[in-house]
């Protein structure tokens, strides 16, 4: 089940991913470890996107509000150190152009909760990559500018100094998120991160040619990169 709403959300099937995951009562062993949490909120995060394009910010607002709730049947609860910088990155944008300034700004400060410091691929407790990119943009509303440039540096610095790195298996690891370890060329995927994590930091710079530059080089890497994705297509409709 986690793989047909995975491929929903992959094909922009947001709202079909969204009922196919609130029609199923999920165990720990269908997609646990924020993998089914993480469908259900970029569902809903994808939809209110869309909706803030179209300006319906009430209706954005809604699912967006929605996305940090977590219902029973979804099998699991936030995971320690998930921030959703994202998620209040957008209700601050909505907030704003709803015309509620101190609930923009109290988002805005939300969004840039957490660590600014990039880690690997691996981990699935890890803070991902890309809320260090939305406490970037948070902190620029803010108008804390330097602290913005320090998280789209760290972004870069990271993704320039890994990039060739030599990755290794660890097999006795307890938190790998696939089962398929044995069969992924490591060294790739780190590739298609680094790659990624250069694009998230031209998104956050300004340069979109470039971001979408270095999202295409991580998709030669990892078809399948879900986030590579969300963000190619984020960059040319300039929803940020």
């Amino acid at each position: 089940m986690l793989e047909y709403v995975t491929l929903y959300n992959l094909l922009g099937m947001h709202q079909k991913a969204y009922d196919t995951i609130m029609n199923h009562r999920f165990r720990a062993w269908e997609g646990a470890e924020g993998r089914i949490s993480g469908q259900y909120k970029i569902a809903l995060t994808e939809m209110a996107k869309e909706e803030i394009v179209k300006k319906n910010f009430k209706a954005a607002k809604e699912l967006l509000e929605k996305a940090l709730l977590y219902p029973v049947d979804l099998g699991e609860g936030r995971l320690e150190g998930i921030k959703d910088n994202n998620i209040y990155y957008y209700l601050g944008v909505v907030e704003a152009e709803l015309g509620e300034a101190e609930r923009s700004e109290e988002c805005f400060k939300n969004a840039e909760l957490g660590v600014d410091e990039p880690a690997g691929a691996m981990c699935y407790y890890d803070q991902p990559a890309d809320m260090i990119l939305y406490k970037g943009l948070a902190n620029r509303k803010l108008g804390n500018t330097n602290a913005a440039c320090v998280c789209f540096n760290k972004l870069m610095d990271y993704g320039e100094k890994h990039l060739y790195d030599k990755m290794k298996n660890d097999y006795f690891a307890v938190s790998l998120p696939d089962f398929l370890i044995f069969e992924d060329d490591m060294n790739q995927k780190n590739r298609a991160h680094c790659h990624y994590l250069m694009g998230l930091a031209n998104v956050g710079m300004g340069n979109k040619e470039e971001a979408a530059v270095q999202f295409k080089k991580a998709l030669q890497y990892d078809f399948n990169h879900q986030n590579c994705r969300i963000y190619l297509k984020m960059v040319k409709e300039a929803v940020c």
